[in-house]
């Protein structure tokens, strides 16, 4: 039997998330951030055309609202769920964060952390692929409607 609280379970979350923003004409990655005992902490998703703001990418939105809603600066036993790998601005920010790990649906070969050289914390956790084909079919259908 799967727990209901899987790596599944809160990805879908994110895609809700995600599709909010593409329903904006934001780009679609949205993003959920969960304690150790699987409490939701902040919910977010990209709102740079919005707030005509480059940082405004869901994980710092989603970073700022958990940190706010802890009382601190440091997320430690918490879990950031993704729907695409974070970019080097936002690998940054977890670093800093000291999130204890994070899990992401697609990747993003052109500008995620991992192709750019970003770091994440060394105790962080990565977990990658989690409803892959759901997260990357949004965004290429996003992209698509764009051209």
């Amino acid at each position: 039997m799967t727990a209901i609280f899987s790596d599944e379970y809160f990805m879908q979350m994110a895609l809700n998330e995600a599709r909010i923003a593409y329903d904006k004409g934001e780009i679609p990655v949205g993003a959920v951030i969960v304690s150790a005992d699987n409490r939701i902490l902040a919910k977010s998703h990209n709102l740079t055309e919005l707030l005509n703001d480059v940082t405004a990418h869901a994980e710092i939105q989603a970073i700022s609202a958990a940190a706010n809603f802890l009382g601190s600066k440091y997320l430690k036993n918490c879990t950031l769920f993704v729907t695409l790998e974070p970019c080097q601005m936002c690998a940054g920010a977890l670093y800093w964060s000291q999130i204890t790990r994070i899990v992401y649906g697609a990747e993003d070969p052109k500008r995620g952390f991992k192709t750019m050289g970003g770091q994440i914390h060394p105790k962080t956790q990565i977990n990658g692929g989690i409803l892959k084909e759901k997260c990357s079919s949004l965004i290429k259908s996003f992209f698509e409607k764009k051209r």
